[in-house]
């Protein structure tokens, strides 16, 4: 069994540290809003469960668990303002990602929950073991390194991988500011974003997977992945890719999503 957790699907996945702005006026939303708010301010469980909508809109109509994506971020309440209609404008931030077990539709409360298991991260088990590739090809392969010199060529070698994904994401961002598509968020505002995250591999990866204008199968396979140096290198392939795509075509591709029929924020 794992932890039930209440659920809130959209039409794109939220990333760990990522801000999430929503304005919630569908009545069973406002109902988890007030059940949140219920909680004491400090409580761990004011937070709900973000997942990416597969297909449809409607969720409850069709098998819930069949038209969610399996991986999630929890939405971590930040700021609330009650509306004089009684909505809420909320801010929330990415915390932990999960998998979705099962999905629980009923009548109190009336909104989605889910069973979930939370999922770690593999940064230190990476580190600890080191960039295998780098410590056994190199000259003296055949002396078995010690763990600090492991770690210290782990460390390095993301180093190296990150400022890369962070060169190619700076290209990017150009070259669709260039054509007036804009990135999740202006130009100036992703340079920015860019700089803060400059020293943090781990920052910089959910950066460019919740600001680059990719498929919603790309941003969840990059939020499935739980080792910051997979996601780079992941990050590396796909702004290539877009910037090809965007040099060739002299336009940014637009997701088959935004030709289907529009969705409200909840």
């Amino acid at each position: 069994m794992g932890e039930l957790i209440p659920l809130f699907p959209l039409g794109r996945p939220l990333f760990p540290g990522v801000v999430l702005p929503l304005q919630i006026f569908e009545p069973r939303y406002r109902r988890l809003m007030r059940d949140l708010m219920s909680l004491p301010e400090q409580d761990d469980r004011r937070f709900f469960g973000v997942v990416a909508i597969r297909q449809g809109w409607e969720v409850e109509r069709v098998a819930p668990a069949a038209a969610l994506y399996d991986i999630g971020c929890a939405a971590r309440l930040r700021r609330v303002q009650p509306q004089p209609d009684g909505g809420f404008r909320i801010v929330t931030v990415g915390g932990e990602r999960f998998r979705l077990l099962d999905v629980v539709v009923g009548e109190d409360p009336p909104y989605l929950q889910a069973e979930v298991e939370w999922l770690a991260d593999e940064e230190a088990a990476e580190e600890a073991a080191g960039d295998a590739e780098a410590v056994t090809d190199g000259p003296g392969a055949d002396i078995p390194p010690t763990d600090d010199v492991a770690a210290s060529v782990a460390r390095g070698s993301l180093g190296v991988l990150a400022r890369g994904v962070g060169n190619l994401f700076t290209r990017y961002v150009a070259e669709v500011a260039a054509l007036g598509a804009g990135t999740h968020g202006d130009g100036a505002e992703a340079a920015v974003r860019l700089a803060a995250a400059a020293d943090d591999p781990t920052a910089l990866s959910w950066l460019v997977a919740s600001s680059a204008l990719l498929t919603t199968e790309d941003r969840q396979a990059l939020l499935a992945e739980s080792a910051t140096r997979r996601r780079l290198a992941a990050e590396s392939r796909l702004l290539r890719r877009e910037l090809t795509l965007l040099q060739t075509l002299g336009a940014v591709p637009a997701p088959l999503q935004q030709f289907s029929s529009p969705m409200t924020v909840n």
